[in-house]
Parts: C-alpha cells; structure tokens; sequence
C-alpha cells in the first residue's frame, strides 16, 4: 500500500499544464531553431518582399501624382488654347463684320457714285435736248413770227438780222410773261 500511496502522491504532482523539464528544454531548443531559421531565411525575405511593395506602391502613387500633374499641365495648356482660340475666333469675327461694313459702305458710295453719274448724264442729255428742242421751237416761232409780222405790216421781213430782232423781242416778251405767270402762283 505504500506502494500505491506513493503513486498516488506521484501521481497528484505531476501536472498536464507544467511540462516536464526534458520536453521545456527540447522545446524551448526547437522553438530557438525555428526562430533562428525563420529570422536567418524568412524575415529578409518578407522585409524585401515588403520593402518591393512599399516601393511599388510608392512608386505608383509616384507616377499618378506625375500623371496628375501633367494632366493638370495639359488641361492649362488646353484651357489657354481653347481661349485663345476664342479671342482669335472673336477677332476674326469681329475683323470680318468690320470687313463686311466696309465693304458695305464701298458698295453704297459706288452705287451712289453711279447713280449720280447715271443722273448728271440724264441732266445733261435732257439739257442738250431741252437747247435742241428749244432751238428748233425758236427757229419755228422765228419763222411763224416772221410770216405774221410781215402779213401784219404789211411788208417783208426778208432781212435775217431784223427778222433775229424782232423773233428775240418777241421771245424774251413771252419769256417774261411765263415768269410773272410762276411768281403769281408761287
């Protein structure tokens, strides 16, 4: 019984949550190991890994402040262009409206250059044919007048300077007569 008496207080020190010495030594000799091979192989190559990422990453976000920048640079460049494409496209418009009213004014002061052509040479076609018609219209009353005078006095008007008197006289006379006629009726 004292055999049995001894297991048993044997057997209440031992305890599953304390290990024994021999296994804590292998353990902590094999958790050693691990944590030398993992430190000797897998740290530098999760720290480059790590380190290629963060360059990576860095890199990129690199390149698209880079992108950005000069897609900001282009749309400036853009924006300046397009306005002054717009002060350009205004210029013309404004340079073809000035054209286009001179062009214009041209047109008038040419059309009433001909107009005035047009109208002086009517003047002076109706004043040749006025003097032409007057003339005639003398050297017809001349005529009647002569006739009639010489059938009145009795005598012959043959003499071409007295008949040119006497067909002024009358003439002016009926001139007169027409203008006092207008200054009653004005």
């Amino acid at each position: 019984m004292t055999n049995l008496l001894a297991t048993t207080v044997a057997a209440e020190e031992y305890s599953p949550l304390l290990p024994e010495a021999a296994e804590l030594v292998v353990g902590t000799l094999a958790f050693l190991i691990v944590l030398a091979l993992v430190g000797w192989k897998l740290v530098p190559a999760i720290r480059r890994t790590l380190e290629e990422r963060t360059e990576a990453i860095e890199g990129g976000l690199k390149k698209a402040e880079d992108a950005q920048a000069e897609a900001q640079a282009l749309l400036a460049k853009y924006n300046e262009q397009l306005k002054e494409a717009r002060h350009e496209a205004s210029r013309l418009r404004e340079e073809a409206r000035e054209q286009g009213a001179a062009i214009i004014a041209e047109m008038k002061e040419q059309a009433q250059a001909e107009a005035r052509r047009i109208t002086e040479a009517a003047q002076a076609q109706i004043e040749a044919e006025r003097q032409q018609a007057l003339q005639s219209l003398r050297a017809e009353i001349g005529a009647l007048s002569v006739e009639l005078a010489g059938r009145v006095v009795g005598e012959s008007l043959e003499d071409s300077a007295r008949q040119s008197r006497v067909v002024d006289r009358f003439l002016e006379e009926l001139e007169e007569r027409a203008r006092t006629q207008e200054q009653i009726t004005s």
